[in-house]
């Protein structure tokens, strides 16, 4: 069973219809017991990044999504739930992430001239790291996945699995051990993010 965590902040419905799509059990939930019991986890999130950790971390999930990471649990952040993973982020402020990722989180528009339009929103090509990840097995490198944000992971290279072209080489998706995490919507990548979103569902 997949449990997408429910802490107040994500677009949780198209996430569980793309699970129920490619046939995985799934189900909503800011119980922790059910949380810890699910096969894999997803922390899903839009918005700010203060705000979510704040809800996160208020609700006590952010140390449960901690401690299974450490056991094993594989472990999906998207989107901001990508950027939570991080150990801290410098969006209005500066804001403790849960860690889990080493790096932080900083604003695309000190990287790119006036040019690029912010946010960076639209399908871009995804460009693998030397070793291509599990989590990327059913898809090729050059595939398209779809991206709406303002912020990107920072001083990552040692998790980064892969990137898009947005001015710069903007991080893509990250993994450390079972915790994985993609900037981009796999739920709104079409057949490309279902194959990854499966792909998760065999690690």
């Amino acid at each position: 069973m997949v449990a997408i965590v429910d802490y107040g902040v994500g677009n949780l419905f198209s996430l569980k219809s793309s699970f129920s799509y490619i046939g995985e059990e799934v189900v909503v939930t800011s119980d922790p017991e059910t949380i810890r019991n699910a096969d894999r986890v997803i922390l899903p999130g839009v918005g700010a990044f203060g705000d979510a950790a704040d809800k996160l971390f208020g609700s006590g999930l952010a140390q449960l999504l901690i401690d299974l990471a450490n056991e094993g649990k594989p472990i999906l952040g998207i989107c901001l739930g990508m950027q939570l993973l991080f150990e801290k982020s410098y969006e209005y402020g500066e804001h403790k992430g849960l860690g889990l990722i080493k790096g932080s989180i900083k604003p695309i528009a000190d990287k790119v001239s006036s040019d690029y339009k912010i946010p960076h929103i639209g399908w871009n090509a995804l460009k693998f790291t030397e070793k291509k990840s599990p989590l990327f097995k059913y898809i090729n490198e050059g595939d398209c996945v779809y991206f709406v944000h303002s912020f990107y992971g920072a001083d990552c290279e040692a998790s980064l699995i892969a990137t898009a072209e947005y001015g710069f080489d903007v991080t893509a998706a990250v993994s450390s051990g079972n915790v994985y995490g993609t900037q981009f919507h796999p739920e709104k990548s079409g057949e490309v993010g279902m194959k990854i979103l499966k792909a998760f569902c065999e690690i």
